[in-house]
């Protein structure tokens, strides 16, 4: 790892996702959301996956670098609308990560490597895009899904099992053992559908 390539990355991103004009209170403090959600995911890393390439700890800070500039409002509320939505933010998070990177010093390989992981290219083959799902979906489950579920009253306990499902059958088998290991903390009103779920 070129630690001044990294370290400047790092604040390349934090930088820009500082802009975030939506806030989130975490520990009694506001945020700017995404920025939180960029740290929340390191943290995690750090936890799962300490041994992580410097290709995926760039990539994992970068997932959803300033997310809010492609609002789900513009597309369709439809699925092929939610999917065009996933696939457009995919590429603009990958270019921005990669401008970024490449302002900072990073050659082509690099940049090019994580790229394909922020796009979530060749999942379940490539184990450095793998093991940003994992890390993706432990920081869900962990910070994200009480929300989540707030946010959707109206959805019945078949619903739920079946979201719980999706989100489980992108991990691996070596999140599943972290998760139910203890090492996330789990919602403590959804731990009886997870286990429903995943069981």
């Amino acid at each position: 790892m070129t630690q001044s390539h990294y370290q400047a990355a790092i604040a390349a991103f934090d930088s820009a996702n500082a802009e975030d004009p939506n806030q989130e209170l975490a520990n009694g403090q506001a945020y700017p959301k995404e920025l939180l959600y960029a740290q929340r995911m390191t943290e995690m890393q750090e936890r799962f996956a300490p041994e992580a390439s410097e290709a995926v700890k760039l990539a994992v800070r970068a997932q959803h670098i300033q997310r809010w500039k492609i609002p789900r409002s513009d597309y369709a509320m439809d699925k092929p609308g939610y999917m065009l939505w996933r696939t457009t933010l995919y590429k603009y998070h990958a270019e921005t990560a990669g401008n970024l990177m490449r302002s900072v010093g990073y050659d082509d390989d690099m940049i090019d490597r994580v790229k394909t992981i922020v796009s979530k290219k060749d999942l379940k083959t490539n184990p450095e895009t793998q093991m940003m799902e994992d890390i993706v979906d432990l920081v869900f489950i962990e910070h994200y899904m009480v929300a989540f579920a707030s946010g959707h009253p109206e959805y019945d306990e078949a619903k739920w099992i079946l979201i719980i499902k999706k989100t489980w059958n992108k991990m691996s088998a070596q999140a599943h053992d972290f998760a139910l290991a203890g090492k996330i903390k789990l919602p403590a009103a959804l731990i009886p559908l997870i286990l429903k779920a995943v069981q």
